[in-house]
């Protein structure tokens, strides 16, 4: 496929349409609440995890099964998607799928860090962004997070991750580490693209999806007890925020949630925003961003059909699928309550 000539998403959407109507809906996932791991699994190879589910089947078994699977249907059902796209669509979608190798390399500080071997750490990366086996495996045989660092000199996320090091080493939280690898990712996405009347709403999309991770990334930064200013970490790109006005909002999170219902975003994100008001921790105020940018995405692909919107619409569902499967598998391993893993998930 090229970055240039035709785009076709009149196909693509239609494919993708086909594809979303596979995705499980909240009546499967409370279903999934009631079982074990292995049930999962079972139930799972009769949907669209079952050439997953009998490739891995012999080698793993319970939650290891579920996430394999998972992994492995993701990066294929995303490698489907390039391969049917062409010109400029592919070039748009190419680009958002870097957020798996922001993924990856975040998977891999954060193994290095917990001290998590470095099996583990491989079965846990999604092979869909741009970087080959041979720069991911690499990555996971690095000693140390200085080693991923230096590995990853000369792509995008080489100058950032090295100065972010530095706040690293001093605080010794990876918050600096991760939020460079998102600012590299997202301020990528944008450089080099231009927009046309066709493409306005991607645009959108993508500065409505920096704004929210700034907003999360603000808070993460004011949660960690770190002393670091959360202007440092800014994202450029966005709409809703300045990186001054940023370090002021991180501090208060009920006049985050007031900008946002103030903003462009208020009217169709109202009932996502009335649940980041009742969030009582990051993690639940983390999930309703999560939320909100799902029901942003999805009421952008039904306004532009024939546009890029609902690939990216898509790419997000599926993401959250795999998240509320996972979620769901490795609460039932935890012997959490139904009610407790329904807490996990995000369902729209």
């Amino acid at each position: 496929m090229s970055y240039t000539g035709s785009s076709n998403p009149e196909y693509v959407n239609a494919r993708v349409r086909s594809r979303r109507s596979q995705l499980y809906d909240e009546e499967e996932y409370r279903k999934l609440t009631r079982m074990g791991p292995a049930e999962i699994a079972r139930y799972m190879e009769e949907s669209e995890y079952e050439e997953e589910i009998n490739a891995l089947g012999s080698r793993y078994s319970g939650v290891d099964l579920v996430e394999y699977a998972l992994n492995r249907n993701l990066a294929k059902q995303f490698h489907d998607v390039l391969r049917w796209s062409d010109g400029r669509l592919y070039q748009f979608v190419v680009r958002y799928l870097q957020k798996f190798d922001a993924w990856n390399i975040k998977t891999v500080i954060r193994g290095i860090y917990a001290d998590v071997d470095k099996q583990s750490v491989d079965d846990d990366l999604i092979r869909a962004g741009e970087f080959d086996d041979r720069r991911l495996d690499q990555l996971v045989e690095a000693g140390t997070i200085e080693e991923v660092v230096n590995r990853l000199d000369g792509t995008m996320f080489g100058d950032p991750l090295a100065e972010a090091y530095e706040d690293y080493e001093e605080t010794g939280v990876l918050v600096p580490l991760e939020n460079a690898v998102d600012r590299a990712f997202y301020e990528n996405l944008l450089e080099g693209l231009t927009f046309d009347e066709a493409s306005a709403d991607y645009r959108d999309f993508l500065r409505a999806e920096i704004d929210f991770r700034n907003a999360r990334n603000a808070l993460r930064l004011a949660r960690s007890g770190a002393d670091i200013d959360p202007a440092e970490y800014y994202i450029e790109g966005g709409k809703l925020f300045s990186a001054s006005e940023l370090s002021t909002l991180a501090s208060n999170p009920d006049e985050l949630v007031n900008r946002l219902r103030e903003s462009s975003y208020g009217d169709d994100l109202s009932g996502a925003l009335d649940d980041l008001e009742e969030a009582n921790s990051l993690i639940g105020f983390e999930r309703a961003l999560e939320a909100a940018l799902l029901e942003y995405s999805r009421n952008l692909g039904n306004v532009h059909p024939l546009s890029v919107a609902p690939v990216v619409s898509y790419i997000l569902a599926k993401e959250r699928e795999v998240e509320n499967i996972r979620a769901i598998a490795r609460g039932r391993e935890a012997g959490l309550s139904e009610d407790e893993i329904e807490d996990e998930l995000v369902i729209l």
